[in-house]
């Protein structure tokens, strides 16, 4: 399933948030644990497959590594994962979306959830279509604005755990500190994973 990340509208932000005597309700999911979210690259994505070696080295910088990590890493939904948790945001990451089955091949981490403030999923007021949205704090807006006005067309991958959550592209710069992310889903689905980037 293909997720494009688009910027989004404020009015989207505050104008579907009640309010109580002149103050809005905040809506959506606060992070639970900012540490275990994060913000990666890809840097490849491979199609789903059996395994056809062992991923030992998962966080190599050697891409020959990487390539044999991919091949041998079997992405299997109810499997616990080794690294559940324990990666190294300052390394790169073989990792997969348990849902779909890619595997990826991700970059150092460059954002946390100690970068986002509220995770929600609504009904976009101008097409109907279900849509995800993250606001960023004031320090997360600054890296999030410098990394997609650099990487327009390419993906990203919230990763909560070590586990692909979803991996949209991106498709301009978003500076505002508001992100929308469309796809393929259902409303419930899109709560779902808001939930999930949220930290469940």
């Amino acid at each position: 399933m293909r997720i494009l990340l688009l910027a989004a509208v404020a009015v989207l932000a505050t104008g579907c948030s009640p309010e109580i005597a002149g103050h809005a309700v905040p809506k959506g999911f606060v992070v639970k644990d900012g540490t275990v979210l994060r913000f990666r690259p890809v840097l490849l994505e491979a199609p789903p497959g059996p395994a056809t070696g062992t991923a030992a080295e998962r966080q190599s910088t050697d891409l020959a590594a990487q390539q044999a990590a991919v091949q041998g890493f079997d992405c299997v939904k109810d499997q616990p994962d080794p690294l559940d948790g324990r990666d190294d945001p300052a390394l790169p990451l073989i990792s997969c979306d348990r849902a779909q089955g890619t595997k990826y091949v991700l970059g150092p981490g460059f954002l946390s959830g100690a970068d986002v403030s509220r995770v929600d999923a609504i009904a976009d007021p101008r097409t109907g279509s279900p849509v995800i949205t993250l606001s960023f704090t004031a320090k997360g807006t600054k890296t999030w604005a410098e990394w997609t006005g650099q990487n327009v067309g390419k993906q990203v991958a919230m990763v909560l755990k070590s586990r692909v959550l979803t991996a949209p592209s991106v498709q301009s710069a978003i500076t505002g500190g508001e992100t929308q992310i469309t796809g393929k889903f259902t409303l419930p689905e899109a709560r779902q994973l808001a939930k999930d980037i949220a930290g469940g």
